[in-house]
């Protein structure tokens, strides 16, 4: 499969190719960091692929907002309303089950620029003034059928460009730390250009957004091959045969649980500050403390911790993930509510480590299609686990919820990395995937 081939850089992964008059110098003490996300940025198509995410981002951002106001508009529901962010989450599961295959068994530049073809398409209905209101929600929902697929493949996509080794672990950290930040200006950008136009108008805008990331993806990246034949698995049977490698499937489950137990105190934000009696700035503050952790989390760990270290500290972090809930056990003000959020999102920099992992452990032909799977389960759980943050929330203070699933979470991710720690002792030398230079093992660990 085509690698970068930029002159400029060495291969992916790699650090500096030896000369053609000195052979290669002999296993050394890791450097004390990566190649940092300069060298991710010096590739021209992740440039490509950068600017296309952002686009993309938007649009799906000032989509979903757009399509919340046209439909409370449309029907004074605020159920109806609020169904259209539940809809984001839910058909994830049945696109990321169903067709993963899709995302290895055609050219994952065709995928890209289809899917994007789709979502504007999808958006454009949208605008038209007689769409009804079901429509509107099915439209919704078809957009985040294809959403996983679209993920995964650029995922997989990403390791064709960057190699699997430590570029690509940044390029897929920049890729989450612009989806954080998202969450912090996204809406605000959006709510910003709902004064000026009508909810229709900005969604004329989305649709445009998503045709420019379709240029930039066709145009701007190179045309690969599928990675299996069309022959390989469909279906659920595809699926069943990524899950039964037992590290694939111990690594997808590290990936599942954090996200699942992380997001309950954001579901519970608004009625925790009406616990404690703070305003909507409060409010806000609660919203953002998060993300932002997980933004600086992962900066610093890509920026100052070497390959190998970053894979050291995966297991300890995300077991520490949700300990900061344990704060909220005394009915914390929103200083202290506010600190343990941050603290909560700083310990995401795991991801980086886990992210070499997979990549190492997923066969190559799998790859499209592991990778769809995990990041549909991953907006799966994060559905289920806002759901049962507010069902809890109905029998139990939010304080207490939230320190609960400190308890609870902590115990499911202690039992995840045990199974993790055993997968890759039970695979053996030689069968635990194939790991990016300067990389340790599980059993290393």
């Amino acid at each position: 499969m085509p690698k970068h081939d930029d002159p400029t850089t060495a291969p992916p992964g790699t650090g500096p190719a030896p000369t053609a008059t000195a052979p290669p110098p002999p296993p050394g003490p890791e450097p004390a960091a990566g190649p940092g996300y300069r060298a991710v940025f010096r590739v021209r198509e992740f440039r490509v692929v950068f600017v296309a995410h952002l686009f993309s981002l938007l649009g799906v951002v000032v989509s979903e907002l757009a399509l919340t106001v046209l439909v409370y508009d449309l029907t004074r529901s605020p159920l109806l309303s609020s169904l259209t962010f539940a809809l984001g989450f839910l058909p994830y599961l049945v696109g990321g089950t169903l067709l993963a295959g899709l995302t290895d068994r055609l050219p994952p530049r065709r995928i890209l620029v289809v899917c994007d073809l789709f979502c504007a398409g999808c958006v454009a209905l949208m605008v038209v003034p007689a769409t009804p209101v079901a429509v509107l929600l099915v439209l919704r929902c078809a957009i985040a059928v294809v959403s996983p697929v679209f993920n995964g493949t650029r995922m997989a996509t990403l390791a064709d460009i960057l190699g699997e080794g430590d570029l690509f672990v940044l390029g897929r950290s920049l890729l989450r730390i612009v989806s954080q930040s998202a969450l912090l200006t996204g809406y605000a950008v959006g709510g910003v250009l709902l004064t000026v136009v009508p909810p229709r108008g900005a969604l004329a805008v989305t649709a445009t957004t998503f045709l420019v990331s379709a240029l930039l993806l066709r145009f701007g990246t190179a045309r690969r091959p599928a990675r299996a034949s069309g022959a390989a698995g469909s279906g659920l049977s595809g699926t069943w045969a990524v899950l039964r490698n037992r590290r694939v499937r111990a690594l997808m489950v590290m990936f599942w649980v954090p996200p699942l137990f992380a997001v309950v105190p954001e579901a519970l934000a608004a009625p925790y500050a009406d616990q404690i009696g703070v305003s909507t700035a409060a409010l806000g503050l609660l919203m953002c403390a998060l993300p932002v952790g997980t933004i600086t989390g992962e900066l610093f760990a890509g920026s100052f911790l070497s390959a190998a270290t970053r894979s050291r500290i995966v297991l300890p972090l995300a077991v520490a993930g949700v300990l900061p809930y344990l704060l909220y056990a005394p009915e914390p003000g929103v200083a202290l509510a506010a600190a343990a959020l941050f603290l909560a999102g700083a310990t995401g920099a795991y991801t980086l480590g886990l992210d070499a992992w997979f990549v190492a452990a997923v066969p190559e032909e799998q790859r499209g299609r592991a990778m769809t799977l995990m990041t549909a389960g991953m907006m799966t759980v994060q559905g289920v686990g806002m759901a049962g943050a507010g069902i809890a929330a109905e029998f139990a203070p939010v304080h207490v919820v939230v320190a609960g699933t400190g308890v609870l979470g902590t115990l499911c991710l202690l039992v995840a990395a045990a199974e993790l720690r055993a997968a890759g002792a039970a695979a053996g030398p030689g069968r635990a995937g194939r790991r990016p230079k300067g990389e340790t093992g599980l059993t290393g660990i």
